[in-house]
Order: structure tokens, then sequence, then C-alpha cells
């Protein structure tokens, strides 16, 4: 009876029912109620803080009205004094733009960074928080009218996105401003322009591997603090460890510092256990036999059968489809149909592709099948750097992807091990078996122990130097989340309907 008692006090410890709770928590409880996810104590005190920053956005200060830079066709950009002038008349325009405000509406909520291993609840808890964020219609904001609700319901512009496809939209918004303003600095004006799209910005997957990103993002987040923009993000490294081992990383010191003044580090590194792996629901989406797909043998007949029916008919025949990317590129499809595309595993990552490519098949395709997927091991590093970032991009967009393998899912990622060897004082990455990871936008060469050259990179560009290896350990954990992903995508109810 004690036991029971003593039990029942932990309980209640962790979730006090009789002391008012947020809408975070309440979601919360009501998924372990329903028996939807299982009661985990740093969920739960995870859901707590997001329920304080919940209730803080109903004081947070309005976006201030947009106030465009001036053209370069503007008298100002036939004078260097005039366009120092207009430089330093905006410089002082902002600073008493941030200090009115800060006078008015006091100061904003602190933005948020949640660190921890994979399938810990990071996304989950913050997919919860996104929800419980109403956004404004046309009557509230006319009216500003006063609802009567058990939880106040902050109501402002929002957006949640995948870091990866957030920081390409960066680049194309600075490439299309670039081309107008080829002498201006792109950045304010598109902050003042995603301030203005959403006052709240949730950011999943948070990682620094490129030194472009890492140079923007520098600039890019104090100016959306300027702007009163609330940033949610989650990630698998904590602030000191971003961009680790990147070159030029002294420069990007400064916005750890900044994310650490301005951000609440929230820390989920003592959780080890991955939910994903709890969730399967057994869906058929990954095959896998020993021989070639296409080989007389009963097992790779069955699993070709089982592709056709999952595309809904015959592959063949079909005419091909370009499809738009960023920046101006296409990609080909051979085989589809109105609801997928049919790969092989050469045509999607042998090639170079990146992620602007495999998002525009996610929004084309509710599902991608891939065929002829091999074990990725030291001897495919681009192509499985390549394989990684198409999954992210299926899982974020809620795309199906069903593979046929050579080996079990089990044992398609080997781990790897990556250490930098700077005797000779420039670097070099050598790969063994267990991990490192080299981001989408630079090309690094990876030599391994027996003394073999191979390209890495998502863009298949070549010749740039070793120096740009850049966050090399991070494929590691980019193998374990692809894995861990790819088990909770083989669920029946997973993908787009």
């Amino acid at each position: 009876m004690k036991a029971v008692m003593k039990n029942m006090t932990a309980q209640h410890r962790v979730t006090p029912r009789s002391l008012p709770t947020g809408p975070v928590t309440t979601a919360y409880e009501r998924k372990v109620d329903t028996g939807e996810v299982r009661r985990d104590d740093a969920q739960v005190a995870l859901a707590a803080k997001l329920d304080t920053l919940h209730e803080s956005l109903t004081s947070l200060p309005p976006v201030p009205a947009r106030i465009d830079k001036p053209k370069e066709n503007s008298s100002t950009s036939s004078s260097p004094l005039l366009l120092l002038m207009a430089r330093s008349f905006a410089s002082a325009q902002s600073f008493f733009r941030k200090k009115f405000y800060l006078w008015s509406f006091g100061p904003p909520p602190r933005s948020m960074y949640i660190h921890g291993p994979v399938g810990v609840g990071k996304s989950f808890l913050m997919d919860l928080f996104y929800a419980s964020v109403t956004v404004p219609d046309d009557h509230s904001r006319c009216n500003n009218d006063s609802h009567s609700h058990t939880h106040k319901q902050a109501k402002i512009t929002k957006r949640r996105v995948h870091f990866h496809e957030f920081m390409l939209e960066v680049h194309h918004r600075i490439f299309v401003y670039k081309q107008t303003h080829p002498r201006d600095d792109a950045l304010p004006i598109i902050a003042q322009q995603l301030a203005q799209e959403a006052q709240l910005l949730c950011f999943d997957e948070f990682q620094v591997t490129d030194i472009a990103d890492a140079m923007i993002l520098k600039q890019l987040v104090l100016l959306l603090l300027d702007w009163n923009v609330v940033v949610v993000a989650t990630s698998n490294r904590p602030p000191e460890a971003l961009y680790e081992g990147g070159i030029n990383r002294s420069l990007f010191l400064p916005f750890i510092d900044i994310l650490n003044q301005t951000f609440d580090i929230i820390s989920m590194e003592d959780s080890s256990v991955d939910y994903r792996l709890e969730t399967r629901a057994g869906g058929q989406s990954y095959f896998w036999s020993n021989n070639d797909i296409h080989g007389d043998n009963s097992s790779s007949n069955n699993v070709q059968a089982q592709l056709l029916e999952i595309f809904g008919g015959n592959a063949s025949g079909t005419e091909a489809e370009i499809i738009p990317v960023l920046f101006g590129r296409t990609v080909k499809v051979a085989r589809l149909n109105d609801r997928c595309a049919w790969f092989d595993f050469s045509e999607l990552c042998y090639q170079p592709l990146g992620a602007a490519d495999y998002i525009s098949l996610c929004c084309r395709f509710p599902v991608i099948i891939i065929e002829r997927v091999p074990q990725l091991d030291a001897n495919h590093l681009n192509e499985a750097r390549r394989f990684v970032t198409l999954i992210d991009a299926c899982y974020e967009a809620q795309t199906r992807l069903v593979l046929a393998a050579q080996v079990p899912l089990d044992e398609l990622f080997v781990d790897f091990e990556a250490q930098v060897d700077s005797s000779d004082g420039d670097g070099e990455l050598i790969v063994s078996e267990k991990g490192g990871n080299s981001s989408s936008f630079a090309t690094t060469m990876i030599r391994t122990k027996a003394g073999e050259y191979y390209e890495w990179s998502a863009t298949g560009r070549i010749g740039v130097s070793l120096a740009q290896f850049s966050s090399a350990n991070d494929l590691a954990f980019s193998f374990r989340r692809a894995a861990s992903r790819l088990v909770e995508m083989g669920g029946k109810e997973w993908g787009r309907q």
C-alpha cells in the first residue's frame, strides 16, 4: 500500500493536475491518457517551459511597420556620402524603434533552443506548442476582441519549417534580391520580410555545417530578434557544439554567445529513449532481397510485385516530367503517375542533387519509391549524404518513402568515425567506421585510412580544398536520425493521404 501511495505521489509531482496547466501540458496529458505516448519526465518539464513561453506571447510587441531600404537607383546610390548618411539614419532609426517598443511593451519573450539525442520528443513537444498558438483572423485583428478561454490564446503569425529548408529559402531570397541590388546588404530586408510573414518561427533540426550559413546566421538571428520575432528551435547539438570543426569557426563564435544570451537553452541530453522506435505501426515501406530486385528468384519477384502494387500500375510507358527547383534548376522524373514517382537509387543519389531537388520532389509526389538501395558504408559516403538529405526531406513533407534495398534496415547504415588530422596545419578528414558529415552547400574531399579519396557533398561539385571540411562528426548522428526516421516512416498511417 505504501508503494502504491509513493507511486501516486511521484506521478502527482510530475503532473500536478490540481494546479492550472497550459495548453502544451494539456495536449500532452491528453495524448498520455489516450495511450498515444508514454509519460516522460523530460517531456513533462519541456511542456511546462513551452507553456510559460506560450503565456508570454500574449504580451509580445507587434512587428514595427515595414520600412524598405532605398533602392540602388535612388539618388543616394550616386553619392557615397549620401549613401553613408542614409545607412546611418537607418541604424539610428532601428535603435530608437527598438527603444520605443521596449519602453511601450516591455522586453519581448526569450526565444528557446532545445537540444538532445534522436527521438526524445523535441520536435513532438515543439509541434504541440506550435499548434497551441492561434493565428489571428481578420475579425480579431480589426476589433481586438477578447474571448473567454481556459488558457490565454496567443494570436500571432507563425511558421514551422525544417531548418535546412529555411536556409535554402534564405539563400534563394538573397539570390533574388542581389539580382536588382548587387551592392546592397540583403539580410536587413529579408529579416523584415520574414518578420512580417511570421512573428513566431519554429525550426526543426537546427544545425550549422556550412561557412555561408554560419556567416548568415550570425547577422540574421540578431535582425529577427530586433524585429520582435520569437524563435523556437530543436537541435541535436548544444550551442557550444554548433559548427564544430568548421572553417573559420572563430568568426562564428560570437553567434554562440548570442544564442546563450538571448535564448533559453533547454537540454534533453539525459534522455536516451528513441520513442520513434516504439511507435512503428508495421507498415510495408521497406523491402530487401539479397539478389537484384529484377532477378529471377521468388524473393526478388515478390518485392517487385509489392512495389508495383504500391505504385498502382505499370511503371513504364509514362511520359517523363520535369520538376522545377529553386535557383532555376530542374529535376527529371522518368517513371511516375499522379501520386507516385519511381526511381533507381543511382538516379537520386549518384547524381549532383541536393536538398532543393528533394524538397521539390516531395512537394510534387506523396509517394516516392526507390529501388536498388545499397548498404551505405565508407565506399558510399557522398551517396549516403544525399540519401540522408532525401530522407529528411520526405520526413518533413510527410512523403511516404518506399525502399527496396540489398540489406535489412538495421544493416543499411554502417557506422562511421571521423577525425581531423591537422598535423600538417591544413587539416585532413580520415574516415573509419563511425561518424562525420558535410553540409549541402560545401564540398569536402575525404581520405579513408586506406588512402582512397571520396567527394563528400550533396552538391556534387569537385575541386574544393580539404580545408572546407566542416562538422565531420555530424555524420554519425545523421545516420542514426535517418535510420530512426525510416523506422517511424514505416508505419501504416505514415504520409500524406
